[in-house]
């Protein structure tokens, strides 16, 4: 084992990557909370600061995954809409399988020069939990309750506000509603046979509202959907700690572009056309179990060098002076400051351990074993 393979597995430095990671993102934070000032006097000006600001944290993600594991992507799909990549506003469907299928997307959102104004769906949980959601909140992130009776004024407003964003975004949309488990397929499949809708081997069942708002309330602002369907080779279910222990990947995406003009207006229309292209993605998946690939010409985007560099600015502002102060805390001889720098690394592990538990797939939300049974 090589040394960098050797500090990969070293639980030390998973806690000074965590603490980079914590401590710039709380200072962004602030600088985010600074610039609401700018919102009544130029509010474009305000959302393109605030995506930049965005990319600083999100980076540090998108680093792991492409600098400290060296997972590869490749995209299967055609050059003419990779030609089109970075370059409009468009609605992503992604199916929800996997604890790092976001930052698979990140990826290609950062590679593609997005990242920062990639925007989402989310839940409305993750609007407390701090970073993530703090971060969401100035980027003007559409957060929901998943009951849609109380969620239809918010999600309608968020996302007619986003008519007129100044930089290309990709707005995001797990259709699934929630990760995928047996338990939760089991019942969704129960649902489509009860609406005598084709059953999905490898999907749930999607809900249809969201989808169909969104392709509502941005016609005119969006160009297309791109449907994305995301595998990993070797059978392989990776995780955010395997990512933190340097543990390498090989992510297939296979992307479809649908101009947004094919999907139909009528709400009805637009949620049978989501039904398809969901039986559409179980046949690539079904395809790629077994064959091992997608169909369409294979792209690897190159990374780019701005995630390092940014994570490294970060970690120099940052360890230099914790190493300092470190070295005196220890030189002290004081018990009660020893006693109290340990807490203090022990409440940081802690709290890194606490985030990485977000994107993990058993400990994902209830949403979906019963709420399946409902009527959307």
């Amino acid at each position: 084992m090589g040394l960098i393979a050797f500090l990969k597995t070293q639980f030390i430095v998973h806690l000074l990557i965590g603490f980079v990671f914590v401590v710039s993102g709380l200072i962004i934070n602030f600088v985010q909370l600074c610039t609401l000032i700018l919102w009544p006097i130029n509010e474009q000006f305000y959302r393109r600061v605030n995506c930049r600001l965005a990319y600083s944290l999100w980076s540090q993600l998108v680093m792991l995954l492409e600098w400290w594991s060296g997972t590869e992507c490749t995209l299967f799909s055609d050059q003419a809409t990779v030609d089109k990549f970075g370059k409009e506003h468009v609605i992503i469907i992604l199916n929800h399988n996997f604890e790092i299928d976001f930052l698979c997307g990140w990826t290609m959102t950062e590679r593609f020069g997005v990242l920062g104004s990639s925007k989402v769906l989310a839940k409305k949980e993750l609007l407390y939990v701090p970073l993530i959601g703090w971060t969401w909140y100035f980027l003007e992130i559409v957060f929901c309750k998943r009951k849609w009776e109380e969620d239809r004024d918010t999600v309608i407003e968020g996302l007619k506000r986003l008519s007129d964003y100044p930089e290309y975004m990709w707005f995001l949309l797990y259709c699934e509603g929630t990760r995928f488990t047996e338990t939760k397929h089991r019942i969704s499949m129960e649902v489509a046979e009860s609406k005598g809708l084709p059953k999905l081997k490898y999907h749930l069942l999607p809900r249809t509202k969201g989808f169909t708002t969104a392709v509502q309330c941005l016609r005119g602002t969006v160009s297309a959907v791109y449907d994305v369907t995301l595998n990993f080779r070797g059978n392989k279910n990776p995780s955010l700690l395997g990512i933190l222990y340097g543990k390498k990947y090989e992510a297939d995406m296979c992307v479809r572009r649908f101009p947004l003009e094919d999907i139909p207006v009528d709400e009805k229309e637009a949620a049978n056309w989501l039904h398809k292209l969901y039986q559409e993605k179980d046949a690539l998946q079904e395809m790629y179990n077994k064959e091992g690939i997608f169909p369409g010409h294979q792209f690897k985007p190159p990374r780019r060098p701005w995630t390092l560099l940014n994570f490294l600015f970060w970690a120099t502002v940052l360890l230099s002076p914790l190493f300092t102060f470190g070295f005196g805390i220890f030189a002290s001889g004081s018990p009660l400051l020893i006693l109290a720098f340990l807490g203090f690394v022990g409440a940081a592990s802690f709290g890194v351990r606490r985030l990485i538990g977000v994107t993990e797939i058993e400990k994902g939300s209830s949403y979906g074993n019963q709420e399946f049974k409902k009527k959307e």
